[in-house]
């Protein structure tokens, strides 16, 4: 994956997506409802964006040529972190930027390498984040033992916040 310098709070959430990798990438479809799927992320950007591949034939590129608007789920239950991207996507094609991205196994979905007349990248300027560190067994049974005690629920246990 190629990543680009950067700095603040997106260097955390860059790292995090990195070590993740796969999102589920969530779009609109013809009816108006979600249609969600599996991505590969291949690149971010200093500039907030995030970097995929996709088919020009696929339902994907057709719902985000009729809108933009997605999102991207990013999960690692092991580390309990989470994180949910909102965004805007946009199709286009640079064959320097797609071998700068290629790995050999997008072969298995592009045989033709990374001037594959089908491939197309798929660029999402990343709109805000929202993210999810959630404690561990500790911290969850101390969490129930304080709202035991003071009769007030945890509104999280562990560390919620949301970048513009």
């Amino acid at each position: 994956m190629v990543v680009h310098p950067m700095d603040g709070e997106f260097r955390n959430i860059a790292k995090m997506i990195r070590d993740i990798q796969i999102a589920l990438l969530t779009t609109v479809d013809r009816e108006g409802r979600f249609h969600a799927r599996p991505v590969q992320t291949l690149g971010i950007e200093r500039d907030r964006s995030l970097w995929f591949f996709t088919d020009i034939r696929s339902e994907k590129a057709f719902e985000l040529a009729r809108d933009v608007r997605l999102g991207l789920g990013y999960a690692d239950p092991k580390r309990r972190k989470y994180l949910a991207v909102a965004g805007t996507g946009r199709m286009l094609r640079d064959a320097t930027k797609a071998r700068e991205l290629w790995t050999v196994e997008q072969r298995a979905y592009y045989p033709g390498g990374p001037e594959d007349k089908h491939l197309v990248l798929l660029r999402v300027q990343v709109e805000q984040v929202e993210f999810w560190f959630a404690g561990g067994r500790t911290a969850h049974l101390l969490a129930a033992v304080r709202a035991r005690m003071t009769g007030t629920p945890a509104a999280i246990v562990g560390r919620n916040s949301r970048i513009p």
